[in-house]
């Protein structure tokens, strides 16, 4: 038996309570997963509250993302007692995650814990610093150099911004983050390494097609408007990665950014990410977060928190990345 975060649907109402499952519940998999650490991204948050069409199916365990050991294997990688980590895969969504005591999935999904990480380290990262990770590589790809100007992340008080933002001060980069809550939020971001703090507001309203050139590259977790808006402010040449959607899916832009100031609109996608990309990141990761990041950045919540932080999560609440301490269960 083990006990996990479940999720089921009544009356089209998603219900989330820790319940105990026999192992025989697992689904098909070739390795099975002690889970130590899981983490609360903001996918979690509308999974859990049902505020956004994630779940393909009910039963369900969140947890797009997990670290633990390997209990049992059937994959020629992975033998039992290896250190792993799983981010994406649509796990939590379409495949039971990793809100739960137990995990079993397809070993290729995997990637060995990085050396230098513990696996609550790991989760302070998870599938939002591995898409931050992803999104600076886009913009070293697309040619932006420190030199070259500001970059800018928008989101910056949400989990993938701050690790943006970190990684980007890391690699001597002079950064302009975005929030919605600058008197909260302003403070932690230039502990973080933000150069400047500028209010979300300034890039809600409908702007011009081509605004005034202020950014060398820019990191968009946010799409729809606030996207639009950047993309008409990035330098000649300048590199825009979008990973994300908060804001909405739409893009009420124009062409003239691409055409006349050679702008690149690079998508990113962590979920199905090939595995020697996915290494690399995990191995840069290591290498460049500071332990004040851990520090800073992060706190840990008890299994039974998980809800309730869900509802914080998609309300904008929380700053930073959240991890789930599985073996804590909370009441």
């Amino acid at each position: 038996m083990f006990n996990a975060l479940v999720l089921e649907q009544h009356e089209k109402q998603t219900l989330a309570k820790i319940t105990s499952l026999d192992d025989d519940l697992l689904p098909d998999g070739n390795v099975t997963v002690d889970v130590d650490f899981s983490s609360l991204n903001y996918k979690d948050g509308l999974a859990i509250t049902g505020k956004g069409k994630i779940v393909r199916q009910f039963p369900m365990v969140p947890g797009i993302d997990f670290a633990g050991t390997v209990a049992d294997s059937q994959h020629p990688d992975y033998q039992r007692g290896d250190k792993v980590v799983l981010t994406g895969w649509g796990v939590g969504e379409s495949y039971w995650g990793g809100m739960a005591e137990k995990a079993r999935v397809n070993g290729d999904w995997l990637v060995p814990l990085p050396e230098g990480l513990t696996a609550q380290q790991a989760m302070m990262v998870g599938t939002a610093g591995f898409t931050a990770m992803l999104c600076v590589q886009a913009l070293v790809d697309g040619g932006v150099k420190p030199e070259d100007g500001p970059v800018l992340v928008t989101g910056a008080s949400g989990g993938v911004g701050s690790v943006a933002v970190t990684l980007l001060h890391a690699l001597g980069y002079r950064v302009s983050a975005v929030t919605g809550r600058l008197e909260t939020n302003q403070a932690w971001l230039k502990q973080l390494g933000a150069d400047d703090v500028l209010p979300r507001e300034s890039f809600s309203a409908p702007g011009r097609p081509l605004d005034k050139q202020q950014w060398a590259g820019a990191i968009d977790t946010v799409g729809s408007q606030m996207l639009a808006n950047v993309l008409s402010q990035i330098q000649y040449g300048g590199t825009v990665a979008a990973c994300g959607l908060a804001g909405g899916f739409d893009l009420p832009a124009t062409v003239m950014p691409f055409i006349l100031r050679n702008v690149r609109l690079q998508g990113v996608d962590s979920v199905s990410c090939p595995k020697a990309q996915r290494q690399a990141a995990w191995q840069s990761l290591t290498k460049l977060l500071p332990a004040s990041y851990f520090e800073q950045a992060c706190h840990t919540i008890a299994l039974a928190q998980t809800p309730a932080y869900a509802d914080k999560i998609i309300g904008g609440e929380i700053k930073g990345r959240v991890v789930i301490d599985i073996a804590n269960q909370g009441e």
